[in-house]
């Protein structure tokens, strides 16, 4: 069963923590890195995705003034240990695009709702070592953009790298959600 879980104190992450630090998702290795990195923020909120009980994956979102008032991060700290799911093909090109990966079914869904639908909505992505970022960097958002589900709006420095950024369009993204399939698997 999978269970999206708003991060707080009464948390017990340590083997999340570990497993993050085991496979070099250092962004999601400590609390420091996951959630208080997002202290200074005016809006943030961080999740944490349960399957049967565990902890598999964590996501954020905040307030972003870069690009304008009533403009959010979503997708923030994605991460998914996939060993610990029972869906092993989260990385295909083609659960990418179809929207059947853990990222769109539940990370994206959470963030848009969190921040709200009328909001303008921003993933970054960079060329960096680490985690999957370079897949998502050079592969998926750019197939998610020629299917008008983001546009590339340039790039800034931005926390320490150089990140691209992608308006997210959510009317599209639920509209291909919906022709695709939710998953109706215990959530």
């Amino acid at each position: 069963m999978y269970k999206m879980v708003p991060f707080s104190d009464d948390l017990d992450l340590t083997d999340f923590y570990a497993k993050c630090a085991a496979k070099g998702f250092v962004n999601n290795s400590s609390r420091h890195m996951l959630v208080d990195c997002f202290k200074k923020e005016k809006e943030k909120q961080t999740w944490i995705l349960y399957y049967n009980g565990v902890a598999a994956g964590s996501v954020a979102c905040h307030s972003f003034p870069e690009m304008g008032e009533d403009a959010y991060r979503i997708a923030a700290r994605s991460c998914v240990l996939t060993d610990e799911l029972p869906r092993k093909s989260l990385f295909a090109l083609k659960s990418m695009i179809n929207n059947q990966n853990v990222t769109a079914q539940f990370f994206m869904t959470t963030c848009i709702q969190w921040a709200g639908l009328d909001k303008k909505h921003y993933v970054t992505t960079n060329n960096l070592e680490g985690g999957s970022q370079r897949l998502v960097h050079n592969i998926v958002f750019p197939n998610l953009e020629k299917v008008g589900m983001c546009k590339n709006v340039g790039t800034i420095n931005y926390r320490g790298a150089e990140q691209t950024v992608w308006h997210f369009i959510p009317h599209v993204f639920y509209k291909d959600l919906e022709k695709y399939g939710r998953w109706q698997e215990n959530f």
